[in-house]
């Protein structure tokens, strides 16, 4: 767990992947879930962590794991975060730290990441990726946008940001809903007539 909120006693809680390929030198992913208020273990257990729950075929009992083939963590280290407070274990000692939006809990997170490698020094000067999925693409732009802004002042320590990657990222209403349409009409779904 890191604290990132010490009046509300909000903890944020994580997993750490070392990368196979091992060394200091292999990209660091600070890596974060989509949809508000969901556990990242579902980026780690069904997406891109090393193992993965064998579901099918159902037979009544609790899933098994496997070794994820297609794992990042062959090349990176990668950090998963619940986050906000209430999203997986993180949690908050008062009621009042639960309530958190899109700006503070961007701001949480970056603060968990300058503390944790504060806490892990070696990681460092790993090239560092910041990404997400669905709802973390509101998220996860602004924290690469805090990290380059924080180097540019010269603020310790200086991250060693080289970008940050969305999935299916969910950007803002407008933006999002108003694609609809021509995406549709691109693919031919909606015809050019009821297009104009």
């Amino acid at each position: 767990y890191v604290e990132v909120d010490e009046d509300n006693g909000t903890e944020l809680f994580y997993y750490f992947v070392e990368s196979e390929a091992g060394g200091e030198n292999a990209p660091f992913l600070l890596w974060l879930t989509g949809g508000d208020h969901c556990s990242v273990l579902s980026g780690l257990a069904f997406e891109i962590g090393p193992f993965k729950f064998v579901v099918e075929p159902y037979n009544g009992t609790i899933p098994s794991l496997e070794i994820n083939p297609n794992s990042w963590t062959k090349v990176a280290h990668i950090l998963f975060v619940d986050s906000p407070a209430g999203a997986g274990f993180s949690f908050s000692k008062q009621p009042k730290g639960y309530h958190v939006g899109e700006v503070s809990t961007s701001l949480q997170l970056h603060d968990f990441l300058i503390k944790w490698i504060r806490d892990h020094p070696k990681f460092l000067s790993s090239p560092l990726y910041i990404g997400g999925d669905s709802y973390a693409g509101k998220i996860v732009p602004f924290i690469a946008q805090k990290i380059s802004q924080g180097n540019e002042v010269g603020r310790r320590p200086l991250l060693n940001l080289k970008g940050y990657l969305v999935g299916n990222p969910k950007t803002g209403e407008r933006i999002d809903e108003s694609s609809k349409v021509p995406f549709a009409h691109g693919f031919g779904i909606i015809s050019d007539q009821l297009y104009e």
